[in-house]
């Protein structure tokens, strides 16, 4: 039997156990789990609409970054000093659009995978950036947005440090690996 058909068991397995285990323990603790459940989904529309405003900056941010070609007037800029430490320009938009939104970057990802190919060393790097690394602004923007804290004092930096750290490790891992 194949590690893929045992992982997908166990998981299936784990996810039924979780579904049964919820309303149990709610059960024992004499929980209404039901009402619990209503009272949850109605706070969370309530936070879903005032979160709403930061949602749509951030969409209307990132159609203006790709639309006016700015993502492209920097990676034509910064591109040919990256290739020189061995980062690829074709990556260069996807580690610029990777902090804002992760819609972009699948995107940008998808659109280098049929530019490259699938098992070319662009497109498996790209993958391994998305894998490594987070949508920062876009996390920022929801989760201190829903909480109402307006100075974010040291977190987009760490953040950003911890992105730069990601795309250094995944373009560094796949030459290393890959190559």
């Amino acid at each position: 039997m194949s590690f893929a058909v045992v992982a997908s068991g166990v998981s299936s397995h784990l996810l039924l156990g979780v579904i049964v285990l919820i309303p149990l323990v709610g059960a024992l603790k004499r929980v209404t789990v039901f009402e619990s459940f209503l009272e949850g989904a109605s706070d969370a529309i309530k936070i879903a609409l005032k979160l709403m405003p930061y949602l749509v900056g951030m969409i209307v941010a990132v159609g203006m970054l790709r639309d006016s070609g700015a993502i492209d007037l920097i990676a034509d800029q910064i591109g040919p000093f990256l290739e020189q430490i061995g980062f690829q320009k074709a990556l260069v938009p996807l580690a610029l659009l990777r902090p804002f939104s992760g819609a972009a970057s699948n995107a940008v990802m998808f659109d280098l995978i049929d530019q490259f190919g699938p098992d070319s060393m662009i497109a498996l790097t790209a993958a391994t950036i998305m894998g490594a690394t987070e949508t920062t602004f876009y996390l920022v923007a929801i989760l201190f947005g829903a909480i109402n804290i307006s100075r974010t004092r040291h977190a987009i930096v760490a953040s950003l440090i911890g992105e730069l750290c990601g795309i250094i490790a995944a373009v560094y891992f796949c030459q290393l690996l890959l190559a």
